[in-house]
């Protein structure tokens, strides 16, 4: 269950992370401006804002595998019309599309390897599975540059259909007698106020996530004359970082009994982090190198964590509506962070442009403060 979960998020991961990869590529074959890229990494995220609530709600009717089917199979069809498209236009469309499907797989494998694993253990669980983001963002920064853009993105549409069969050949809705008394639906789950301070706070925490791995390769490869493979290597280490991370905080979390301690610490950390590679960006190439790959990995280290906190504060019953809430904050997040990033750095300086997002992460931590939880 926890692999079919994994490898079917590791498979829309791919595309959210492959199209930085692939920002060289489709500058020169569309023309674009850096605003433009920055619209084009941002399509993959306006889907799920509208799409991710109503697909969790459905997971916490109909079972997780059906969503999940439907949800990366309508992402890979997507996918290979974008393969397609004729114009920056299109192209924006057809993304926008696939990130609405694909979105199915937060809530749906989420709820599934919540509810197959006691509190004790779900801490590492959930974070072996959120390691599936890093883990598709290295699928895509070590395949994508040597492949040309219309094979990259059948490439990832392959990875989709594939998760999507995985998924519904493994994934099976647990029965369990906790939980089944509490209310259920989308008026109750909004009505949390926990919830809503949760999806704050990480959302804050996605800008510099998003700064680094949106951006890091046009910035390696335009400012530091790095080759796009090269460039694309710097977001593999990066990937490498935050898979670790993610099963080392996860288990974390189970022993001492609290999702919020670790994600208040992990969040301090990555502003701070950060915050020094944004100091160090005319350094010699190793320095910079390396700032990048902790910053970067400690910026993607906290997902897991936020996401278990969502899906325990809830409670099985609305588990995959609090999910899709949560993921949905990310997601507005997400869409808002890539075009504002490239405005700012073309109107001001790289240097700016990350040092500000460094500044995000610490205001999420003061969001954070009011919550506690302890072990179920």
């Amino acid at each position: 269950m926890l692999a079919a979960g994994t490898a079917a998020q590791t498979s829309f991961a791919a595309v959210l992370i492959g199209l930085p990869v692939l920002a060289p590529a489709l500058r020169d074959a569309y023309d674009l401006s850096l605003f433009q890229i920055g619209i084009v990494l941002d399509s993959i995220w306006i889907g799920p804002i509208v799409t991710l609530l109503p697909w969790g709600l459905l997971a916490d009717r109909l079972g997780e595998r059906l969503v999940l089917a439907v949800g990366l199979g309508g992402c890979g069809a997507a996918l290979v019309g974008a393969a397609h498209a004729g114009s920056f236009t299109q192209l924006i469309l057809l993304l926008a599309l696939a990130g609405a499907a694909g979105a199915s797989v937060n809530s749906a494998s989420g709820r599934a390897v919540m509810h197959w694993f006691p509190a004790s253990q779900r801490g590492l669980a959930l974070g072996v599975r959120q390691t599936a983001i890093p883990l598709g963002g290295l699928i895509s920064a070590l395949s994508l540059p040597a492949l040309g853009l219309r094979s990259a993105f059948v490439l990832l549409a392959a990875l989709c259909f594939a998760g999507a069969i995985f998924g519904t050949a493994v994934i099976r809705e647990r029965e369990a007698a906790e939980d089944v008394l509490e209310p259920r639906g989308l008026r109750v789950t909004l009505r949390d106020t926990r919830l809503w301070w949760l999806c704050g706070g990480s959302s804050l925490y996605l800008v510099a996530q998003v700064a680094v791995t949106g951006f890091v390769v046009l910035f390696l490869h335009d400012e530091r004359g790095f080759s796009a493979g090269e460039a694309a290597g710097v977001l593999a280490g990066i990937q490498v970082l935050a898979t670790l991370l993610r099963i080392v905080t996860g288990r974390w979390s189970d022993v001492i009994g609290s999702r919020l301690s670790p994600l208040r610490l992990l969040g301090v950390a990555s502003g701070l982090t950060l915050a020094v590679a944004a100091s160090v960006l005319d350094a010699p190439v190793g320095l910079l190198v390396v700032a990048f790959i902790l910053a970067g990995g400690l910026a993607m280290s906290w997902n897991g964590l936020s996401f278990t906190a969502a899906a325990e504060l809830a409670g099985r019953g609305r588990s995959g509506a609090a999910i899709g809430m949560q993921q949905t904050s990310l997601s507005v997040a997400g869409a808002a962070v890539p075009p504002a990033f490239a405005a700012l750095v073309a109107a001001t300086s790289w240097r700016v442009g990350f040092a500000l997002a460094a500044v995000f992460p610490l205001v999420g931590v003061q969001l954070l403060r009011p919550l506690r939880t302890e072990r179920a």
